[in-house]
């Protein structure tokens, strides 16, 4: 990878922002996505600035330790296929899209409410999650991806179906106070980019798991 690392870098701006906003109520108000204000005073930035900004230390842990494992892939297939400055351009494309393209739903449904507020880059990660599952549906030798409380791994494919549909299960629900349709949008983002970036990775993919599940039988 790059010297400059635009994860490492992208890593480094939302911890220290999202601490410093801790301390900093004036910031966490001017930067948290309010589609309410949005709308009434056309602050559009705050689609893009809350993706920098978390709740508390585990929002954000669990949010940067998943863009950190599973960036390293997306780079290596984008720069595969764009060259080193091409694949940061759309790794950049994936990950600061995602934050803003996953809060247009969300907008849509609260513009009108001025108490609905909500922060995070979980568009974002949930993008660069469902581009490595694009490219590695299939993980070889015992691998996978850990869902508590199962004790195996299960497929990449398969994590990608149950995440899909409990965000969207839980985003109709409006049970809790997270904001599942940045979580179902931003995958989403993330998939779609991929194939229109590259577009034989979808073969590829169908290939993976109709191998996978032909070994099963």
């Amino acid at each position: 990878m790059p010297f400059l690392n635009p994860a490492l870098i992208l890593i480094a701006l939302t911890a220290g922002i999202s601490m410093y906003a801790w301390s900093n109520r004036n910031l966490l108000e001017s930067w948290v996505f309010s589609p309410y204000l949005v709308e009434r005073r056309q602050q559009w930035y705050r689609f893009l600035t809350s993706g920098f900004l978390h709740a508390d230390f585990v929002h954000l842990f669990f949010n940067l330790w998943a863009f950190y494992s599973f960036s390293p892939v997306v780079q290596q297939e984008y720069a595969a296929r764009y060259g080193l400055m091409g694949g940061t351009v759309c790794f950049l494309l994936l990950y600061l899209g995602a934050i803003i393209v996953s809060d247009i739903p969300t907008f849509l449904r609260h513009r009108h409410d001025p108490a609905y507020t909500s922060l995070g880059a979980s568009g974002g990660v949930s993008a660069v999650v469902f581009a490595s599952v694009l490219f590695y549906p299939v993980a070889l030798g015992g691998g996978g991806i850990y869902i508590f409380p199962l004790p195996v791994p299960i497929q990449p494919f398969v994590f990608g179906i149950l995440y899909l549909a409990y965000s969207y299960y839980m985003a109709r629900r409006q049970g809790d106070n997270i904001n599942h349709d940045a979580h179902f949008y931003g995958a989403l983002y993330g998939a779609v980019l991929s194939l229109v970036l590259a577009p034989a990775s979808a073969a590829e993919f169908w290939n993976k798991v109709q191998t996978y599940l032909s070994n099963l039988l």
